[in-house]
């Protein structure tokens, strides 16, 4: 929060040096119609109903301020008009930010398992070192870091392992949890870069940490690698880096195409992840030296990040992000108006905890608010939690699950997952592009309107739950290593509900809220990351030798849910949230309810 008011402070200057000088010359009198002129111009029907009307306007001329008491459609997606005459290399595009992405998702994919074997060795190195301590008749074998190390796979060091990770999951996941939202706030208020930039910091303190403590284990304990996992959690981790960037994607692309662009993103996500732990093996295969893979890695993220800092056009036009900080300043400066008071009771609970505080967002009752507003983003917000969960939950018990069933070793397990990620990445890049044009058509010039999820959204996202429940009632059924396979092929397809999902959540509310509910989802994924698995794990570890598929079926089972749920959501359901009830004004008249 202090954070938070020193932006605030700093954008003051900049915030009285963009109002209109005209709402500086006018009597006192006319001074809240600059001001309304000033604050339409980016948020008024009016503006965006034709190609050739201009942006700016000179005065608050009466037909406008009448305009502005209409009853408005819901408004178009203008973001091309934006940016309109720049050259195509201060044109925002997904394409800048997808190659350095995929390189992201690669150093981070290929750092998994090296990250999990050298903690492992540090850890037993320390356990025979402190008991050699104590017992002068022990004698330590050299533990090579990075090594396959057999006396380190006795029960008290994995235990010390689990916990370890435990520990550091819990960590990254809680401090996700509370800064993932701040960030995708301020993204609307200061830009996409700024803090998708800070997030990447986050991931380079926490690679170069792992790196000393590597470099020096005698003098620098493995219990430091936890202090990379807190500054990691404290930028946000990948969850919030992907959250703002798919708010970079609604920036400039249109609604309709959304779930296309978002596709593209998990696409490189997963192909990062497929690709990266082969690549990381061949290079720890060939160098010898496991800490090759994270100086590769560092490169990586530090050319992402001055990739993102001196190249990557921003998303977010100045005069969209003054808006959205004198909206800030002027909510804060009211306490909480009439118009925008929250009357239910699960919110009053919810705003009474700060953790809990930015899922506000997902039940708002303010003006140009309905309860199918209110509904649809609950219910959006439940079904990707929940396909979200199972992902994340279900990845250790697929690989557990698959060794005890087939004794499918590590050779067999790595052919399996890559099978899986690599149809899961024809799905996204191929299959779901391939399906919103042939449902669409080709884009067209006219002017799109952001007026919710409609029934094309809704039948993909029904398809993918569909296919991920039919995978997962595979897993329980399936007695065949190549069957099991089969299934793990069709759970891939549901691959595109998650793009969809996150991309109609976007068309439900106005723009300059799109960072705070993305934000709001990145809460309830890093929430997910920590619970999912722990919960499915236990179900896993209470019934594996006497109905080892039980937790298929509880995964089966929630998807069901999940797919029951979908039905619900209506289409065409648009948060149009009236200028009035954005701007700041002086007049008490604006304060009624």
């Amino acid at each position: 929060m202090e954070n938070e008011q020193v932006f605030e402070a700093d954008a003051d200057a900049e915030a009285l040096e963009r109002l209109d000088s005209c709402s500086r010359q006018r009597s006192s009198h006319r001074g809240q119609d600059a001001m309304e002129a000033s604050f339409g111009r980016f948020g008024s029907q009016k503006d965006t109903a034709q190609e050739n009307t201009p942006l700016l306007r000179h005065d608050g001329d009466q037909e406008y301020e009448n305009s502005a008491r209409i009853p408005r459609a819901p408004p178009t997606w203008d973001g091309e008009r934006d940016f309109e005459g720049r050259p195509w290399w201060n044109k925002p595009s997904i394409f800048w930010l997808l190659p350095p992405f995929t390189l992201f998702t690669m150093a981070f994919g290929g750092t998994i398992v090296p990250r999990l074997n050298l903690i492992t060795n540090l850890i037993c190195r320390e356990y025979f070192t402190d008991k050699s301590v104590h017992d002068a008749n022990f004698h330590i074998m050299p533990i090579m870091l990075g090594d396959e190390n057999k006396q380190c796979r006795v029960p008290e060091v994995q235990a010390l392992v689990s916990k370890f990770t435990l520990y550091g999951g819990l960590i990254q996941g809680i401090l996700s949890a509370m800064v993932s939202p701040k960030l995708g706030a301020l993204s609307d208020r200061y830009g996409r870069l700024p803090m998708i930039s800070y997030t990447i910091l986050g991931v380079l303190i926490n690679e170069i940490v792992v790196i000393c403590v590597a470099t020096y284990p005698d003098m620098i304990s493995v219990n430091w690698i936890l202090a990379g996992y807190m500054f990691d959690g404290l930028a946000g981790t990948f969850i919030a880096a992907m959250t703002i960037s798919y708010a970079y994607a609604s920036d400039c692309t249109p609604p309709e195409r959304r779930n296309v662009a978002f596709g593209y993103y998990h696409g490189a996500l997963f192909g990062g992840i497929a690709v990266g732990p082969i690549l990381a093996g061949y290079i720890v295969k060939r160098t010898g030296e496991i800490l090759t893979v994270f100086y590769i890695a560092l490169a990586l993220h530090t050319a992402f990040f001055l990739f993102l800092v001196l190249v990557v056009p921003e998303s977010l036009t100045k005069e969209r992000q003054l808006r959205a900080r004198e909206t800030k300043k002027y909510l804060i400066s009211q306490g909480e108006p009439a118009s925008q008071k929250w009357s239910s009771y699960t919110i009053k609970l919810l705003k009474g905890g700060n953790f809990l505080a930015p899922l506000t967002i997902l039940w708002p009752t303010g003006e140009g608010t309905n309860p199918s507003v209110r509904r649809n983003l609950a219910l959006i917000a439940a079904v990707d939690t929940t396909m979200f969960g199972v992902a994340m939950g279900s990845m250790t018990v697929v690989v557990l699950y698959s060794g005890y069933m087939f004794n499918w070793g590590t050779f067999q397990t790595s052919v399996f997952v890559s099978i899986v990620n690599i149809c899961r990445v024809i799905t996204l890049l191929v299959l779901l592009p391939a399906i919103t044009r042939v449902l669409r058509g080709p884009r067209s010039k006219a002017a799109t309107r952001n007026s919710g999820s409609d029934n094309i959204d809704l039948g993909i996202i029904r398809a993918a739950i569909f296919f991920d429940m039919l995978g997962y009632v595979g897993y329980a059924v399936a007695r065949t290593g190549p069957l099991f396979i089969l299934c793990g092929a069709a759970a891939a397809v549901g691959g595109m509900g998650s793009p969809t999902l996150q991309a109609a959540i976007t068309k439900h509310v106005p723009p300059d809220r799109t960072g705070q509910v993305l934000g709001a989802m990145g809460l309830l994924h890093a929430a997910a990351r920590v619970i999912a698995p722990t919960i499915f794990n236990l179900i896993y570890a209470s019934t594996v030798g006497k109905f080892s598929q039980t937790v298929f079926v509880c995964l089966a089972a929630t998807f069901g849910v999940a797919f029951v749920m979908s039905w619900l959501i209506r289409p065409h359901v648009y948060w149009d949230e009236p200028h009035e009830a954005r701007r700041p004004s002086n007049d008490a008249h604006s304060h009624e309810t």
